[in-house]
């Protein structure tokens, strides 16, 4: 791949987590409080399913049950976890145990993938990981062991969903639009019977939780998670995961713009180092791109949607004040 080429494959993958980075906001300002599987359900079944209807492709043989292990890893259980995480923890707190998803991808990438971690990579991963509990740590009481025992377990599920997505590339034909949608779909399955079962009947939605549903469920899941996976096709998983810390800092970066939350120079310092972490992240030398061809990995032949046609809800509705979700609310 050319360098011109991956900077393009690399700006756009980033717009996942430059979109997972608006979840807090939409979250706040828009949804019901108290929600955390209803929302997990609403982002990932009817995004799923649309994908589904769009791609026309079911997956065959084995990968029957690889879009089930992908769709609990990547949806299923990552949701929510990270739901759970954002609740019940200090504000930020879920954000820092997101950002060592980084290092737990290299050490995943060496078991399953036999890549032995480069020293720079794992530095940018600590980094990052510093950058952002910069900008989003904040002193607290005593820590909820149950918040951060889902914080990690949800950051290992994407970590590893994220690994496995790359061992096992795609079938010959299909696209990331039809593989996504299989994982989105099957992770959606999974959570439906818990959010009936713990949460009960769908809450009453007004016109601004609708539209802030809409939003995660199409722009935030469905082009986010279709661009995800088509970068981990064509980077390393190292590379994409660097890619994660642009999601707090998104966040962050909304609430000084939107929620008027104030910046101090700490922050702005750890802003530097997250994104300079990201950036140092892609000067990571790919692997034979021949052998990754041969396992899938570069089919394309369904394209994604394009990350514009479709436009977040307006402004309005009732502002809501759940925990913190800002984390690595993906």
């Amino acid at each position: 791949m050319s360098a011109h080429r991956r900077a393009a494959v690399v700006a756009l993958t980033a717009l996942a987590p430059v979109s997972w980075g608006t979840t807090y906001v939409v979250t706040t300002e828009f949804l019901p409080p108290e929600r955390p599987l209803f929302t997990a359900l609403v982002r990932a079944l009817p995004a799923g399913l649309l994908l589904l209807a769009a791609a026309r492709v079911l997956p065959r043989g084995a990968w029957w049950w690889k879009a089930t292990v992908l769709g609990a890893l990547n949806i299923g259980a990552f949701f929510p976890l990270l739901f759970l995480s954002a609740y019940r923890l200090p504000g930020g707190l879920a954000a820092v145990v997101g950002s060592m998803g980084p290092l737990l991808v290299l050490g995943l990438s060496a078991l399953l993938l036999g890549r032995r971690p480069a020293l720079r990579d794992v530095l940018a991963g600590a980094v990052a990981a510093l950058g952002v509990s910069m900008v989003v740590l904040k002193a607290a009481g005593a820590l909820d062991t149950l918040g951060v025992a889902a914080a990690f377990a949800s950051t290992a599920s994407m970590s590893a969903g994220t690994v496995l997505t790359q061992k096992w590339g795609r079938l010959e034909g299909v696209g990331p639009l039809a593989l996504t949608g299989w994982q989105l779909t099957a992770g959606g399955l999974l959570i439906a019977p818990l959010a009936f079962l713990v949460e009960g009947a769908p809450p009453a939605l007004d016109a601004g939780a609708a539209g802030g549903y809409a939003y995660l469920a199409l722009v935030n899941t469905g082009v986010a998670y279709c661009l995800w996976f088509r970068g981990i096709g064509r980077l390393t998983a190292t590379q994409a995961t660097l890619l994660g810390p642009l999601s707090p800092l998104t966040a962050a970066m909304l609430g000084w713009a939107a929620l008027g939350e104030s910046l101090t120079a700490l922050q702005l310092a750890g802003m530097a180092l997250a994104f300079g972490a990201t950036v140092a992240g892609q000067l990571t030398s790919v692997p034979a791109r021949r052998r990754d061809r041969a396992r899938g990995l570069d089919a394309d032949t369904v394209p994604c949607p394009r990350p514009g046609i479709l436009e977040a809800p307006q402004p309005g509705g009732t502002r809501v004040a759940p925990a913190d979700p800002r984390g690595d609310a993906r």
